[in-house]
């Protein structure tokens, strides 16, 4: 008789519904091992659209649009789509900017190294990737999710910290886990959700830990977010607006985040002293 096969390399039964505890088990002790084999300790998270494209790429598609129109196999609904992602793509120009200027500070400085850390899709999350990337040296996270409609994590995330994860909830944990400060650019659904969970964890004292947040893009959250109303209804508290700061440039947003971070350092040392 062969001998039994032993449970931990049984496919069929690490992949049954049986083993759910071990595979989420998997998913925070195997990102927790390759994150310190990495040096990976704090972070700078950057949310937002994984439909956001480069202003090259926009382009493109906008004139691809535009000839689909004029040959009679497109339409008029795609090329305004096409029309609203190039203008959104700014927000893509602008994450690039500030990821490489985040990582180039984290790099040249004696203190604590801060790593960018995104969705590892495309959109946002590539640009933020992308951004870290332009620095010689320059290594970031990508915590990448198996979707029906996204094809791995992209190609600037490095391949030591590339993530898959199966569990929207152990993705989150590790977003926020190491994170020493969050960004959040325009996005949909998936943003928002990401968003909000970070405010309620602050909110709620979940994370009693100094967190700043910082939403890019004024416009966009003037027009998305209408927090005074739940003000006025009373469910939510006339400070919980206060728990993030709306940043409208690349020079705001990096120098309030450097003057954030450096201010978090300093009280870290003086308790700690």
């Amino acid at each position: 008789m062969p001998k039994p096969e032993k449970a931990y390399k049984n496919i069929d039964f690490l992949n049954s519904k049986a083993a759910r505890t071990v595979r989420i088990l998997c998913e925070y002790e195997e990102p927790k091992a390759r994150l310190e084999a990495a040096g990976v300790q704090n972070t700078i998270v950057m949310f937002g659209s994984a439909r956001i494209r480069s202003e090259e790429e926009a382009r493109t598609i906008l004139q691809d649009a535009k000839d689909a129109l004029a040959n009679g196999s497109g339409t008029q609904d795609a090329v305004d789509t096409a029309e609203k992602r190039l203008q959104l793509s700014k927000y893509y120009t602008d994450t690039v900017e500030l990821s490489r200027r985040l990582t180039a500070w984290s790099m040249e400085r004696s203190g604590a190294d801060y790593h960018v850390c995104s969705g590892g899709g495309p959109g946002i999350m590539e640009a933020a990737n992308r951004g870290a990337s332009l620095v010689p040296g320059g290594k970031s996270v990508g915590l990448g999710i198996s979707l029906p409609f996204e094809a791995g994590v992209n190609e600037f995330t490095p391949e030591e910290l590339a993530f898959e994860f199966h569990y929207f909830f152990m993705r989150k944990l590790w977003f926020l886990y190491l994170a020493k400060t969050v960004i959040v650019f325009p996005g949909g659904f998936g943003t928002l959700d990401e968003m909000f969970e970070t405010l309620t964890l602050r909110q709620t004292g979940k994370i009693d830990r100094p967190l700043p947040t910082f939403l890019y893009g004024r416009k966009f959250w003037d027009q998305c977010l209408n927090l005074d109303a739940m003000v006025d209804a009373g469910t939510i508290s006339p400070g919980d607006p206060d728990l993030f700061t709306v940043v409208d440039s690349v020079d705001e947003a990096f120098d309030l985040i450097v003057e954030a971070l450096e201010a978090l350092e300093s009280s870290v040392a003086s308790v700690e002293g």
